[in-house]
């Protein structure tokens, strides 16, 4: 018997609609054995590493919440070398990886889609695939979906791997913005749909004006070998469509071998303004890489972000960047 897996948080923001809307409908379904994975109130490779004990070949998982159950979900799957297949549902705050793939619903996921396989239920199309025939699109009724690679980045910090990432890292000061979503305002805020559309921006902002002075985010460092200015502040690498929900990326992620990044010193309002106007109404400003190496000038303590996740490293010399040579299969519209 085939196997669904629904990983989520119930301290999230959006538990409830997950409640309701995911597990309240996975319940009934027939032919299938459903197990449910509850976050536990740790980090993100913790609970990748106790995830991914439990995962066997042939496996969907279901990832119902943010970006960060999304990481937890990939990172699991990458680390348990089981085949098994990645959908995300957006019920997070800027559900980058939901929108890459973009699937929305249970129904996108579960309308007879390629991983199924024969028999699915009357009408069914769809018979399963193997890595071979991975991207293929399957057509059952009016839906669309297909299976298809999906290539993270990797993150090494002086040459010991930390994790994977779907869409996006940063480094610098947008990454440590992130922490703000872990104060108790915020989460109070993030709790109400009102909240998660403009209290999101709103606090960044004056984040931004507050803190954009205060301290130097980057040491200095040099990228692939090349001194970067003194007062760079941000450096970031974009392999999904999305990053922080607004800024448009690209479809790197389909790329075995390439994504882009960008460094730019983004304490400078101006410089900011121009930057978020590009990356809203054309895509993100990068340059393609098949890997960047990140090295600072003296120990370093400097803030990273994968995917809303927030982590700080301290007295490091590397940081490096680059695209996996293992791949996600992952459900997509």
């Amino acid at each position: 018997m085939r196997r669904i897996l629904i990983i989520y948080n119930p301290r999230s923001s959006r538990y409830q609609d997950v409640k309701k809307d995911v597990l309240g409908q996975i319940s009934s379904l027939n032919g299938f054995m459903v197990g449910k994975y509850e976050v536990e109130k740790t980090d993100v490779d913790v609970n990748a590493k106790s995830f991914a004990k439990i995962l066997k070949d042939d496996d969907l998982v279901i990832a119902a919440g943010g970006d960060a159950t999304g990481v937890i979900a990939a990172n699991a799957i990458l680390n348990s070398g089981k085949n098994a297949t990645l959908a995300v549902l957006p019920y997070g705050n800027f559900n980058d990886l939901s929108r890459t793939l973009g699937t929305k619903t249970i129904e996108d996921i579960l309308h007879k889609p390629a991983w199924v396989g024969d028999g699915a239920g009357e009408g069914a199309t769809a018979r399963r695939r193997d890595s071979s025939t991975v991207g293929e699109t399957t057509t059952a009724g009016s839906a669309q979906n297909s299976t298809r690679r999906f290539y993270p980045l990797e993150i090494y910090v002086d040459g010991k791997f930390f994790r994977y990432a779907s869409c996006y890292v940063t480094i610098g000061m947008m990454a440590e913005a992130v922490k703000l979503y872990d104060s108790p305002k915020m989460r109070k805020k993030l709790k109400t749909s009102f909240g998660r559309k403009i209290s999101s921006y709103t606090y960044l902002a004056a984040w931004y004006f507050k803190n954009r002075h205060r301290k130097i985010f980057i040491p200095v460092f040099k990228l692939n070998g090349k001194l970067q200015p003194s007062k760079t502040s941000d450096y970031a690498a974009v392999n999904g469509r999305y990053m922080a929900r607004v800024m448009r990326g690209g479809e790197d992620y389909k790329n075995s071998q390439i994504f882009r990044s960008e460094t730019d010193r983004l304490t400078n309002f101006w410089r900011l303004i121009k930057l978020m106007t590009k990356s809203i109404f054309v895509r993100i400003p990068g340059s393609k890489t098949d890997g960047d190496l990140i090295e600072f000038s003296a120990p370093a303590t400097v803030e990273l972000q994968a995917e809303g996740e927030y982590h700080i490293f301290k007295d490091i010399k590397t940081i490096e960047i680059r695209k996996s040579k293992k791949c996600l299969k992952v459900v997509t519209r």
